[in-house]
């Protein structure tokens, strides 16, 4: 009886952070769908309110009339007369200038046209006063507050965004979530990455410091002041926290250790920080890293964007979705290549709407390691296609990635780049199987049909339902809200599409013993199963916007180096510009991430691949196969990171156990295969185009 409400049994932290956060989420949603929404309101107002037999149109009643204040029964006659008579006194000399005498009639009809206005007036004013009515006044409410909002979002894009991954990034310290190449487990540990922490958002707040104070001194308005005050309060929160960890370690940290291994454990984004910051402190650059912050301002919507495609990623994992899927094959008992295989092509279509690889390995890589290592694999094979399973399909439709590429870049179109991306995704996922087959230890092995079909045919009833979910929600939009899913409005629909399969597969819970384990931890209810993914967003947002946003400061360095003037402009050769071109790619996607990455090559490396013959189509396929081939390779081989993380800690020490008495690339095959597949591809990529329109 003395139990709580379930909606106080929440952390300090959950009310702080994942509640503002959820608000803030769906505030971007309110954003992104105002437009059409808003659209439908009015077009809905019209229908119910507005009134073609008396032309009251529901604009015009948006808001309530202004009674007229002009007379409908004037004394015509009396104020013609009025008006002839004080004609001459109005001029100061007495009529001596005047241009014409007044006409009496022109006066009369004058003042006859105004009463009929106002005639007309007071007729519209009582027509829509009729029309005024309760339902309306409620609609209308409802109606112009939602377009408030829409407005007040649209408006202030840029402090949506700074305050959540000011939040997000606080949580994130505090939980000590920031990606690394390897996670601090000794005090020594500990102690290195505070320090580095403590430096890098000093560099971060004496740079906005900084440019707060250039900005104030140009005498040009700041457009929304309050940025400044959250990137300064952001940055000492930082710090602050991380001197209060130096002086405190976790109570989990262990006795010993040593700096070099400590060193791996600081996270990217402070290195990046330290890089950058002490670059710009070189070249007396102050601002230097706060202004390419300041970058993020002006894609605030992608990284909007960003955010509501990590949320969906999230509330993916809280779902049956993958484990139902595996379902269906796991009947035909294929060998664990092929079974790989086919799932990094299914993994291709969820990659693709997650906006970015990373989300996709975050979400469900746990599953698909757990599956291909039950198959049989190695757990350095599986450790390989975990880290594979979120790169191939960045270049498929509709990529967050692709549409930012055709945003900076006017020589390509989304449409065109999608198209050339299912024929490199195909050979990227082919070239996978086959180095898969080529290295295998085993046959090939497939179950009989006459076996495999009925098992895997009453796996397809349950998928079914989410399949009939999607298609209501898509076709909700596209019928009601006039929007079709495309790259461009699936930030928007997605989450709702997640939102509304979670519901289902929390109302629809089969017995924890029909499921598998891991799937059972997460048998949770619907509000629950929101909290839980948006928390786990939380600390990817904090994690990854910030590694984004401090790549973007590392390419400025890059770019101001002058690394890429030295690139010469033209090369004689299209084979030798392409030739340096793509190690210079892959080399960006090594130390960067793919969006920062991708602002780099869009004003640097791209003209100069114009101005040397390269068709520009080709260039980003070879700039995005470059980059998935940066992204699984050392040194930093982000998504192999991402992997480590959701893998866990245990789980690798077991998979480097097994292989240590073995010969060299078994031991190292989590980080050799991606690399036998995508060099060869990105060789195909970058020279096979060539030999059909380089002159």
């Amino acid at each position: 009886m003395n139990q709580k409400p379930v909606f106080l049994n929440r952390s300090l932290s959950e009310w702080l952070s994942s509640l503002p956060v959820l608000m803030l989420l769906i505030l971007t949603l309110v954003i992104g769908t105002g437009e059409m929404i808003h659209g439908q309101l009015l077009r809905m107002g019209e229908r119910i309110f507005g009134d073609p037999a008396t032309g009251v149109q529901y604009f015009m009643l948006r808001a309530d009339p202004a009674k007229p204040d002009c007379n409908t029964n004037p004394d015509i006659e009396a104020e013609v007369q009025k008006k002839v008579n004080n004609a001459g006194q109005d001029d100061a000399f007495g009529g001596l200038f005047a241009d014409e005498v007044v006409d009496p009639e022109a006066v009369r009809q004058s003042l006859l046209t105004a009463r009929d206005q106002c005639i007309q007036k007071n007729e519209a004013y009582v027509k829509l006063t009729k029309h005024i009515t309760p339902t309306l006044k409620a609609y209308r409410s409802f109606e112009t507050a939602f377009f408030g909002v829409f407005r007040f979002g649209t408006e202030n894009r840029s402090v949506i965004l700074i305050l959540m991954v000011a939040i997000a990034a606080t949580t994130t310290t505090l939980g000590l979530h920031h990606i690394a190449l390897r996670p601090p487990s000794t005090k020594t540990d500990f102690k290195v990455y505070s320090i580095a922490m403590v430096a890098a958002n000093a560099l971060l707040l004496a740079s906005s410091i900084s440019y707060w104070k250039l900005q104030l001194a140009s005498g040009i308005p700041i457009e929304h002041p309050i940025v400044n005050y959250l990137w300064v309060g952001l940055f000492s929160a930082l710090i602050l926290i991380s001197i209060k960890q130096f002086v405190k370690p976790p109570a989990e940290a262990t006795e010993g250790g040593s700096i070099g291994m400590a060193l791996l454990s600081v996270p990217l984004y402070a290195f990046m920080a330290l890089n950058a910051g002490l670059s710009f402190l070189a070249e007396k650059h102050y601002s230097g890293l706060a202004i390419y912050l300041g970058q993020m301002m002006e894609l605030s919507g992608v990284f909007l964007n960003l955010a509501l495609y990590i949320w969906v990623g999230m509330l993916l994992k809280q779902t049956r979705v993958v484990d139902l899927f595996l379902n269906i094959v796991r009947p035909w008992k294929f060998s664990p290549e092929v079974l790989t295989y086919i799932i990094l092509l299914a993994a291709a279509i969820p990659t693709a709407y997650t906006g970015a690889s990373g989300i996709f390995v975050i979400a469900a890589g746990a599953v698909i390691y757990k599956e291909v290592y039950a198959s049989g694999a190695r757990r350095q094979y599986a450790l390989a296609a975990t880290a594979m399973s979120g790169s191939l399909g960045v270049v498929l439709s509709p990529c967050l990635l692709v549409v930012v590429i055709a945003a900076l870049n006017k020589e390509v179109t989304t449409s065109l780049l999608y198209g050339w991306g299912v024929k490199v995704f195909l050979l990227t996922s082919t070239m996978f199987l086959i180095m898969s087959l080529v290295i295998s230890k085993g046959g090939f092995k497939l179950a009989k049909p006459s076996e495999a079909l009925p098992h895997s045919a009453r796996a397809l009833v349950p998928v079914s339902a989410y399949v009939v979910i999607i298609l209501i929600v898509v076709l909700f939009y596209d019928q009601i809200l006039n929007t079709k899913l495309d790259e461009f409005t699936a930030p928007m629909i997605l989450p709702f599409i997640m939102l509304a399969i979670v519901w289902f597969d929390k109302v629809r819970r089969e017995p924890a013993a029909n499921v598998a384990p891991e799937i059972a931890e997460r048998r949770v209810g619907f509000e629950e199963g929101v909290r839980t993914a948006t928390n786990d967003t939380i600390g990817h947002i904090g994690a990854l916007i910030m590694l984004m946003a401090l790549s973007v400061s590392v390419g400025g360095v890059i770019e101001r180096s002058g690394l890429m003037e030295a690139v010469p402009e033209t090369f004689g050769s299209i084979w030798v510009a392409v030739s340096i071109l793509m190690v210079l790619l892959v080399f960006v996607g090594m130390v960067m991430d793919p969006f920062g990455a991708v602002i780099l090559v869009s004003a640097t490396v791209a003209p100069i691949a114009y101005k040397n013959g390269i068709d520009p189509v080709h260039f980003w396929m070879i700039v995005l196969t470059a980059f998935e081939l940066g992204y699984l390779s050392p040194p930093v081989a982000l998504n192999q990171l991402l992997t480590r993380q959701v893998v866990g800690e245990k789980e690798m020490d077991e998979a480097d156990g097994e292989v240590r008495h073995l010969s060299f690339y078994w031991r190292y095959e989590r980080w050799i295969l991606p690399l036998l597949v995508m060099v060869p591809s990105l060789i195909m990529v970058v020279y096979v185009p060539l030999l059909f329109y380089a002159k």
